[in-house]
């Protein structure tokens, strides 16, 4: 499933692609960018891949793809995951269907000229999109999800997939106390609007564990103190969403960073701001991109206090045909901004830059006709 060999990989090279989004980033101990996303056909559906970028610039540039998650055309590999662990190591993350599982691969050395991977491994049932939690006692928890019922005949009606074949489902956790060796499935809360999930997980300065939820009402906010077994009942968030992936994380610094729409009107205005005080209030407000089609933000904080925003923009799926596709922007973005820049609502840092182009599709290089013909005939 993991494709590594550079001829292999040059059909997954940008003029290769249709559309592109869904971006996930990291950064190894020695300051190497990766970058994540996923496309293949024309839309969300079976013959999706996912390709792994890096960059040795500080992301002024970026490689080709190095590795690709791919299967079959009767397979889709997709919601792609970059983590790198308390041990340095490189976990490149993804989802598959028609299996429903999450698959992960390592790379112990990310700094290496050569990436050296090791062998694929399940990690739990149906879909990871966000970066798992370290806990201040060690352990590891992955927000894994397994869709509803009516968001699994919604993914089948629109973007041609099976459902999944167990009864359960919810936002769950899984949690690892040897390292990634092994997992064991916790609770889930029990939410009344249950979107996509794409849930992220804080721990509280006072031990609870806070999970935020995609909802379609927003963001949902429900908290556990018994390290995820149990959940309280859910609230809605302080700072909804356009039902849409958000981001947040505590930062280096004790500060709880929030990258979400901000006064949209849709999925416009990618905003980060920040909290000191666990969630209740929000300060700073650096509007990253304005523009509409602008979502699914992912970061990741620097040793040196920069923090690393991917996103993408007009994704180009789902259209009639090539010229349509061609008329979205079709990009992954980036922005390198501090906490200094958040609070002042501009960029104060010479390092700081917004809208840094990761990838930027154009012409297709392949036989864009036949690739629509062949969608529509599914």
């Amino acid at each position: 499933m993991l494709i590594t060999e550079k001829e292999l990989l040059k059909k997954y090279d940008a003029p290769y692609r249709i559309w592109q989004g869904i971006p996930g980033i990291e950064r190894s101990r020695g300051g190497r960018l990766f970058v994540t996303f996923y496309s293949g056909g024309t839309k969300e559906a079976y013959g999706n891949y996912v390709v792994l970028l890096k960059s040795d610039d500080d992301g002024r540039s970026f490689s080709p793809p190095v590795a690709v998650a791919y299967h079959s055309e009767d397979y889709r590999c997709y919601d792609p995951c970059l983590w790198v662990d308390p041990l340095g190591r490189l976990w490149f993350v993804w989802s598959i269907m028609p299996e429903r599982a999450v698959y992960a691969v390592i790379c112990d050395d990310p700094d290496a000229d050569t990436l050296v991977w090791g062998d694929e491994f399940v990690i739990g049932h149906d879909t990871m999109l966000n970066k798992p939690l370290v806990t201040s006692s060690g352990r590891w928890l992955f927000p894994i999800a397994v869709f509803a019922e009516k968001l699994q005949k919604l993914q089948h009606d629109v973007i041609d997939v099976a459902p999944t074949q167990t009864k359960e489902s919810g936002a769950f956790l899984y949690e690892s106390t040897d390292c990634g060796k092994s997992f064991r499935r916790l609770g889930t809360p029990d939410l009344t609007a249950r979107s996509f999930d794409e849930h992220m997980v804080l721990e509280l300065k006072d031990g609870r564990l806070m999970m935020l939820t995609r909802t379609f009402y927003g963001i949902s906010q429900t908290y556990s103190a018994d390290g995820g077994h149990t959940w309280s009942e859910e609230q809605p968030f302080s700072l909804g969403g356009p039902n849409s992936r958000f981001y947040i994380r505590r930062l280096k610094s004790g500060r709880i960073l929030l990258i979400n729409h901000y006064l949209y009107t849709g999925r416009n205005n990618l905003t980060a701001l920040l909290s000191d005080d666990e969630c209740r209030t929000w300060k700073g407000r650096l509007l990253l991109d304005e523009r509409d089609e602008v979502s699914y933000p992912d970061a990741v904080e620097s040793e040196d206090g920069y923090i690393y925003v991917i996103y993408d923009r007009e994704r180009g799926c789902f259209k009639k045909n090539f010229e349509e596709a061609k008329r979205s922007a079709r990009e992954i973005l980036m922005a390198k901004i501090t906490e200094e820049d958040i609070l002042c609502g501009r960029l104060t840092d010479s390092g700081s830059r917004l809208r840094q182009v990761v990838s930027r599709l154009g012409d297709y290089a392949g036989d864009a006709e036949s690739m629509f013909q062949k969608e529509k005939k599914r």
